[in-house]
């Protein structure tokens, strides 16, 4: 068992800047991915690393409080799309930049009988972005009866469907 000293000075499980979870993207074109996301998402590239064939090897941005790696894929592996959810204060404003940015709508922003507000785009490299917003605390025994009203199926139906559609197109 290491001392007090010992671990005192021994490094951080996970380090400073990073979350328990980090999540991978691979892609066809990392470089043009960065550009995305920093357009749609308001990233920032922390580094990115080349690979002898002149690919990227490692990339890292950082969107809000989160970093998310990325490097480019290898001649034959198969598509491997990210799914992402990505809180945001303004839903609606961030899923309009990420259509300007060049992502399709999956989802548009629906409200939810959670609390909150939901869209989904698919970028130019296949990769879905949850796009959510947190607009009302709802109290747990609320929620009960919140979803069984008509209005919160058809929305829960909506948002799920689109989701479904857009992964068979």
């Amino acid at each position: 068992m290491p001392s007090e000293a010992d671990q005192a000075t021994a490094p951080r499980a996970v380090p400073d800047g990073y979350g328990t979870v980090t999540p991978w993207i691979i892609s066809g074109d990392t470089a043009r991915l960065i550009d995305f996301v920093k357009d749609a998402f308001g990233a920032v590239e922390l580094g990115r690393m080349p690979r002898p064939d002149g690919g990227i090897g490692h990339a890292e941005v950082r969107i809000g409080d989160s970093v998310v790696m990325m490097f480019d894929t290898y001649e034959g592996w198969p598509a491997t799309p990210a799914f992402l959810r990505l809180y945001v204060p303004d839903g609606d404003a961030v899923h309009r930049r990420a259509l300007a940015a060049g992502a399709t709508s999956v989802t548009a922003m629906t409200r939810l009988f959670f609390g909150d507000k939901v869209g989904r785009v698919r970028d130019p490299f296949g990769n879905i972005w949850w796009i959510q917003e947190h607009v009302e605390d709802v109290d747990p025994a609320e929620l009960a009866w919140r979803s069984q009203e008509p209005a919160a199926a058809e929305a829960m139906s909506y948002v799920q469907q689109s989701l479904i559609d857009a992964l068979r197109a």
